[in-house]
C-alpha cells in the first residue's frame, strides 16, 4: 500500500529546501557584493565545465513563479537562505534593495500560506570577509552576529522559523581540509579552527535571536551521515565510532553538551591538530531543535597504511548519480539516535536524490526518486511512530540548480530546470507529491 500524507500527524510540516547561490543568479544586481563562491568558482578548474552561479536558475527575478509552484504542489513550507553578500555591504552597512527583495520573498510566501524556514548561512561567505580572515578570524563571530541581528529585525515579524548554520562540516572540511569547496585551502588545523569559529558564530546568533525575536524558533543545520564498519573487524568498528564522532558529534556535542567528543579530540591531537575549547558557553546557548541533512552512509575500513589509519569502502548498495549509496535504513538509524542522544526535536532539512533525468516531450520520467523519496518517507514515519520528536520534512530541492563543484551537470530538483530557456517543467515526482500532499 502507498503511502499517503494522512499517515502522518496533521502537525508535520512538509516542504522544499533551496540555498542563495545555488539558484538566485544576479550576483551582479542591486549592490550585492561578491562571495567566496563567486570567487573560486571562477578560476579555472574548480567547478565542473567551468560553470559558476552567475545566473543559476533566475530565482532572484523569477521567485514568484517559483513560490506559485510550490503553492501549487500543496507544500507547506519554504526553506531558503539569505545570501550575506547581498545584505550587508563592503563598509557594513545595509543593503536596503537586497533586503527588499528577501522582504517581497517572504511576504509572498505568507500571501500563498506557506511557512519560510530562513537559513542565515548556506556557504556564501562575503568575499570582503574572507580577505579580513573570513572563518579563521576570531572576528568572524561577531560580523555573523550583527548580520544575523540585521535579519532578525527586518524578518523576525514574519518568520517564525530559522536555521542559523548550513552543514558546518562542509564548510570547515571540504572548505579549509579537501580544497573542493570555496575558498579551496587544504589544511585540516585551519579546518578545525574553522569549525570552531562557526560554532562560535552560531552561539552567538542565537544569543541574537533571543534578544530580538520574541516568538520565534532557532537551530542548526548539520549533515548527518551514518557511519558503519566496512567489515566485521574491531578494528573497523572502532574507526567506525571515532569517524562518526569526526562528521556528526564534533557539530553537535557541543551546542548540546558544551564539549567536542573526547575520542574524537585524542586522535586529533595525536596528529598534532589544536583544539579550541574556549566560548563553550556561547555555543551551547539553548537550541529549539536541530536541523538533520541526511542523503547516505559511510563505510569505514581500518588501513594501518593510511596517514589516519582508515579509509572509507563504497558500498555495493544502488546508487545515485552523485555515486552516494541510497541507504534509508541510515534515515532512521540517525534520527533515533540524534532524538535520544540530544533530546531535541528534529526536522529532516535536506533529503533527495540526483538522478540522470532527461526533458522528453516536456515529461521528466523519474521514478527512480518517487522510489527514494517513497522509501526516506518511511523510515520518517517510523520514527515518528517509534517515539522520536520529528517535525518536518524538507526534500531537496525543489528545482535543478547550480550542484557545487559539479556545476549543473547532476539535478537534484523535484522541477527540471532549463538552463537555457530557464522554464520550469514539473518532474513526475514533483506530480506524484501533489497527489501524496492532497492525500
Amino acid at each position: 500500500m502507498r503511502l499517503k500524507r494522512s499517515d502522518f500527524p496533521r502537525w508535520f510540516v512538509f516542504g522544499v529546501a533551496t540555498s542563495a547561490y545555488q539558484i538566485e543568479g544576479a550576483v551582479n544586481e542591486d549592490g550585492r557584493e561578491h562571495s567566496i563562491w563567486d570567487v573560486f568558482s571562477h578560476i579555472n578548474g574548480n567547478i565542473k565545465n567551468n560553470e559558476n552561479g552567475d545566473i543559476a536558475c533566475d530565482h532572484y527575478h523569477r521567485f514568484e513563479e517559483d513560490i506559485s509552484i510550490i503553492s501549487e504542489l500543496g507544500l507547506d513550507s519554504y526553506r531558503f537562505s539569505i545570501a550575506w553578500p547581498r545584505v550587508v555591504k563592503k563598509d557594513g552597512k545595509k543593503n536596503e534593495k537586497g533586503l527588499d527583495f528577501y522582504n517581497r520573498l517572504v511576504d509572498r510566501l505568507l500571501e500563498k500560506d506557506i511557512i519560510p524556514f530562513v537559513t542565515l548561512y548556506h556557504w556564501d561567505l562575503p568575499y570582503y570577509l574572507y580577505e579580513k580572515g573570513g572563518w579563521l578570524s576570531n572576528d568572524i563571530a561577531y560580523y555573523f552576529r550583527d548580520y544575523a541581528a540585521l535579519i532578525f529585525e527586518e524578518l523576525g515579524d514574519r518568520v517564525k522559523y530559522w536555521i542559523t548554520l548550513n552543514e558546518p562540516w562542509c564548510s570547515s572540511h571540504l572548505g579549509y581540509f579537501m580544497g573542493i569547496h570555496a575558498p579551496g585551502h587544504k589544511n585540516l588545523n585551519e579546518a578545525i579552527k574553522v569549525a570552531h569559529n562557526l560554532l562560535r558564530s552560531h552561539g552567538y546568533a542565537v544569543e541574537a535571536f533571543r534578544e530580538i525575536v520574541k516568538d520565534g524558533k532557532i537551530g542548526i543545520t548539520n549533515v548527518v551521515t551514518k557511519v558503519e564498519p566496512a567489515n566485521e573487524r574491531e578494528e573497523d568498528y572502532q574507526f567506525a565510532l571515532l569517524v562518526d564522532e569526526l562528521i556528526n558529534g564534533w557539530f553537535h556535542d557541543p551546542i548540546v553538551f558544551g564539549r567536542y567528543p573526547e575520542n574524537a579530540k585524542g586522535f586529533l591531537k595525536r596528529f598534532g591538530i589544536k583544539i579550541y575549547e574556549n566560548d563553550m558557553k556561547i555555543i551551547s546557548n539553548d537550541i529549539d531543535f536541530f536541523g538533520v541533512n541526511y542523503y547516505t552512509r559511510q563505510l569505514i575500513e581500518y588501513s594501518p597504511e593510511n596517514p589516519f589509519m582508515y579509509k572509507q569502502i563504497i558500498g555495493k548498495l544502488p546508487k545515485t548519480e552523485m555515486n552516494w549509496e541510497i541507504y534509508p535504513q541510515g534515515l532512521y538509524d540517525m534520527l533515533k539516535k540524534l532524538y535520544f542522544r540530544y533530546k531535541l526535536p528534529l526536522y529532516i532539512t535536506e533529503n533527495g536524490m540526483a538522478g540522470p533525468d532527461k526533458l522528453e516531450n516536456e515529461i521528466v520520467n523519474d521514478d527512480y526518486r518517487i522510489d527514494y523519496l517513497e522509501q526516506h518517507f518511511k523510515m520518517a514515519l517510523k520514527a515518528v511512530n517509534d517515539g522520536v520528536d520529528l517535525r518536518g520534512y524538507f526534500i531537496w530541492t525543489l528545482m535543478d540548480n547550480f550542484e557545487w563543484i559539479e556545476g549543473y551537470s547532476k539535478r537534484f530538483g523535484i522541477i527540471y530546470t532549463d538552463y537555457k530557456t530557464q522554464k520550469r517543467y514539473l518532474k513526475e515526482s514533483a506530480l506524484w507529491l501533489k497527489e501524496f500532499l492532497s492525500n
